[in-house]
């Protein structure tokens, strides 16, 4: 079976100057949750908008299901759907006739009771859009891009600005349209989402892939599966690791079982392997050098760990 999704050296120019992607190269089989995480600006919404069919490439190529977006632009139309993270409907429709009408799109769509009813939306049926609920309006949004009937769903930070009980509801529609056989193309501002949805992930920065992989992997390569974060009195060291003596008055990297160092501001984030021999040589640095410790905390190694070490900021970011 061909790829859901290939594209090969990926690449946008606009104005003959600005790069906005640099050889994006991405292959996605057909049932899977792929997500596509970089801060703003990292040409993520580029990338998707030419996967889409809404952008042309100035280099490289697309594939959906073995087919061009020159090959047979409407047959790939009706094979995806589309929810951005702020769909603008009709305000004075109900939410039924919205769903016929997106229906109406389509050569088969699925029948808008079914839809209704797999977004919970059977009880709004006949209510006026404008009077839905911030996450009725995002399940609605979602509602008109699987009405369709598409074999992927490119969802744009679908999630954003729910309530934490909406946000799960939606999380549970992307997973029963993916065990229905659906592939899914996700972006999300929210790392513990990406972690319990995606199959894997690529990590974007200035328009070139600089990491993919399972989110499992990917926390691997971080190094440490813990996070020691720290806080002490004073200046922060940051000296280069290997100024460090071993006698506590150096920098923080060469304790017991530290794989990496990160500042940020006043605290220090240390990724470790085994954090019961890292934390009692931590606390021994600071006695020596006659600091006193203002906070300290353990954690398990995320996503967002991964995120900042590769680019130098977190995803939520402007």
């Amino acid at each position: 079976m061909d790829p859901a999704i290939q594209c090969t050296n990926l690449r946008k120019t606009y104005d003959g100057k600005v790069e906005a992607v640099r050889g994006i190269s991405l292959q996605i089989e057909a049932g899977e949750c792929f997500g596509l995480l970089g801060p703003n600006g990292a040409g993520k919404t580029t990338t998707i908008e030419i996967l889409e069919g809404l952008l042309a490439p100035t280099g490289g190529g697309v594939r959906i299901f073995g087919h061009t977006w020159s090959d047979n632009p409407r047959k790939l139309r009706e094979w995806i759907g589309i929810s951005l993270q702020e769909t603008r409907l009709s305000e004075k429709l109900t939410v039924r006739e919205t769903i016929k009408l997106f229906a109406s799109f389509y050569s088969e769509p699925r029948p808008a009771a079914a839809v209704l009813d797999d977004l919970e939306l059977t009880e709004k049926a006949d209510s006026w859009v404008g009077k839905l609920s911030g996450g009725q309006k995002q399940r609605l949004a979602v509602a008109t891009a699987l009405v369709g009937n598409p074999r992927i769903l490119f969802l744009d930070e679908p999630t954003t600005g729910l309530d934490p009980q909406s946000r799960r509801q939606l999380w549970d529609i992307i997973r029963s349209f993916q065990k229905k056989g659906g592939t899914v193309l996700l972006t999300t501002h929210y790392m513990d989402e990406a972690e319990r949805l995606c199959d894997r992930l690529a990590i974007i920065d200035h328009g070139q892939i600089i990491a993919e992989g399972t989110p499992a992997d990917l926390i691997d390569r971080l190094g440490g599966h813990h996070v020691v974060e720290f806080q002490v009195d004073g200046e922060i060291d940051r000296k280069p690791l290997t100024d460090f003596q071993g006698d506590g008055s150096g920098p923080w990297g060469a304790l017991p079982g530290v794989e990496s160092v990160r500042h940020e501001e006043d605290r220090v984030y240390l990724n470790v392997d085994e954090p019961h021999l890292t934390i009692p040589a931590l606390l021994e640095a600071i006695d020596r050098q006659g600091r006193q410790l203002n906070h300290l905390s353990t954690r398990q190694a995320s996503l967002e760990d991964v995120f900042v070490q590769l680019t130098g900021r977190h995803l939520r970011e402007d």
